[in-house]
């Protein structure tokens, strides 16, 4: 859902990658560890492979010693090399990215890598002072027209497990997660959506898209904000 607010010439956009990340980052940051199952070999089990692999990196970047920012940049590196979030960024933006100028589009794919990095960090970070175990089985993969899927069910001790599915580009050699789906529903189509509905409701602005971002991303827009009263 876009959330449109205003106020002292301020406008923003709260996308749904807010609320649903909990399911969407708790796989990212705690599910993906060694799987206890898996299933038979096939041509696409190396995306099986770097789905466990990119699990294991994180938790022991999280698990590693040292001060929480240390950490903050290793996990930043890690999934700016794991997440192709140049291409969701222009999947997410869909037939406005053609309409923007190349300057816009730069300023953009910024804004949504700096949302994309809060939102996912963010939750890492919370979920790393709660003590309840996680267990990960990575089920099938499977082979689409342009990418391979992953399925994993995450459970967690006094919650309902909960179905995380990992497309993963077709690159053996240069693997990127390209989207996440969780209990059915698509990271990227999701926020897509909230971007073209934010958009028809702006006359169509790339540039109010652009602010509504920097807004959601400013750390101390609050401050300034409550400064210049």
């Amino acid at each position: 859902m876009v959330h449109n607010c205003s106020g002292r010439g301020r406008r923003c956009i709260e996308t749904s990658i807010l609320p649903r990340r909990r399911l969407l980052c708790l796989g990212i940051c705690a599910g993906l560890l060694p799987a206890v199952q898996g299933r038979a070999e096939d041509t696409t089990s190396w995306a099986a492979a770097f789905i466990r692999r990119v699990g294991n990196q994180i938790a022991a970047i999280t698990a590693a010693p040292g001060p929480p920012e240390t950490r903050q940049l290793h996990l930043a590196a890690l999934i700016n090399e794991v997440v192709d979030v140049p291409g969701a960024a222009r999947f997410c933006l869909g037939r406005y990215w053609q309409q923007a100028t190349a300057q816009q589009q730069q300023a953009y794919v910024t804004l949504f890598h700096s949302a994309l990095m809060r939102a996912i960090l963010g939750h890492i970070s919370t979920e790393q002072h709660k003590d309840a175990a996680i267990q990960v089985n990575v089920e099938h993969s499977a082979l689409r027209e342009d990418s391979i899927i992953v399925p994993t069910v995450i459970e967690r001790a006094g919650t309902p497990p909960f179905k995380v599915i990992w497309v993963v580009n077709t690159d053996a050699a240069n693997p990127r997660i390209v989207d996440v789906i969780a209990e059915g529903t698509s990271l990227r189509l999701t926020i897509r959506s909230d971007y073209a509905a934010f958009l028809h409701q702006h006359n169509e602005s790339v540039d109010a898209l652009l602010e509504a971002l920097r807004q959601q991303t400013c750390e101390n827009c609050a401050t300034a904000a409550a400064g210049a009263r």
